[in-house]
């Protein structure tokens, strides 16, 4: 037997809550057989398979460095801790949670200061009048660089953030700040504002796959097996079935359909009854049912979908494509 497919998760708080949730939604609930305080498990009918519960930083590295296959931590993470990570990891599927945005904020009384043209000027003017470089609070070191090194900014010096960066400004060691926010709302109590075009990444928790790692054909198909319930799970997501038997119904009134609302018909066209079966993004469903009744339906049903599986497995297909 190969060495087992291994998964590293989020070891507690609201991220473990939401990841839990989004594979137990997909067929694959993480289980703990030793007790909740144990850090390793596994996925409940798939065998060979050890789910690793860390920190959201040890998630990046294991991922780095090939101890393991799938992780799920958030992009930010990915991009700040892994050099040149499209090279040693694939960002499979944003999970639609974990949502942040890496910001730079600037005190609310730098009214001059709207956009980071405006923060280089400042930044120039701070050095030769105080004969020191403007200090940034951030555990962004990387990001920072990066994003300030793109805006042509180079007089300041980052002072790495251990605790609350937000509250550096106030405390004197520092003049601004790169931070994770999600409303900012923290930003704010703090008498802090976002510059304008200071969004360097809008993040959230993905499922990464991790280049270095050992893949050998059992590893591949335990893959499979996994990104194809993830996959059915997603388009799940995206549709709700809906029903209808009628007279009138045929393919032109299918290519209307379509064209209108965005319906998929996975069944193929009406039957020689009438019955239909279509699948519609949510928001559409209602314009649907009452286009469909205009067209002699009497009865349509609408139903939410568990897992819509296809031939093609896209999830797969980008690991495989990136390996």
């Amino acid at each position: 037997m190969s060495a087992p497919f291994v998964i590293a998760v989020p070891a507690k708080g609201r991220l473990q809550e939401n990841t839990d949730a989004f594979f137990a939604r997909s067929g694959l609930p993480l289980v703990k057989p030793r007790g909740q305080r144990e850090y390793r498990g596994t996925i409940s009918g798939l065998g060979n398979v050890e789910v690793a519960y860390l920190s959201a930083g040890d998630i990046t590295a294991q991922l780095a460095q090939g101890a393991a296959h799938l992780g799920v931590t958030g992009e930010d993470l990915v991009r700040e801790l892994i050099p040149n990570a499209d090279s040693r990891v694939i960002l499979l599927d944003g999970l639609g949670f974990g949502y942040a945005n890496v910001v730079v904020a600037v005190p609310q009384a730098w009214i001059d200061v709207r956009n980071m043209s405006d923060l280089d000027d400042v930044a120039t003017a701070f050095r030769l009048k105080h004969n020191r470089k403007l200090r940034i609070a951030t555990k962004y070191v990387n990001l920072t660089r990066h994003f300030f090194a793109k805006h042509g900014i180079t007089d300041y010096r980052i002072v790495e953030s251990l605790g609350a960066t937000e509250g550096a400004p106030a405390a004197g060691t520092a003049e601004l700040i790169v931070d994770i926010t999600t409303t900012g709302a923290t930003l704010s109590a703090n008498a802090l504002k976002i510059v304008e075009d200071g969004t360097m990444l809008r993040s959230q928790a993905n499922l990464v796959a991790s280049r270095a790692a050992k893949w050998d054909s059992e590893q591949l198909e335990t893959a499979r097996l996994i990104l194809d319930r993830i996959a059915a799970q997603r388009r799940a997501r995206a549709y709700r079935e809906v029903r209808t038997r009628f007279a009138a119904c045929n393919t032109a009134l299918l290519a209307q359909a379509k064209a209108a609302y965005g319906v998929e018909a996975p069944f193929g066209g009406p039957t020689s009854s009438g019955m239909l079966t279509l699948h519609c993004p949510p928001d559409q469903v209602h314009a649907l049912a009452n286009f469909l009744r205009e067209k002699g339906a009497e009865a349509i049903s609408v139903i939410g979908l568990d897992y819509v599986f296809s031939l093609d497995n896209p999830l797969f297909a980008k690991l495989k494509a990136g390996l």
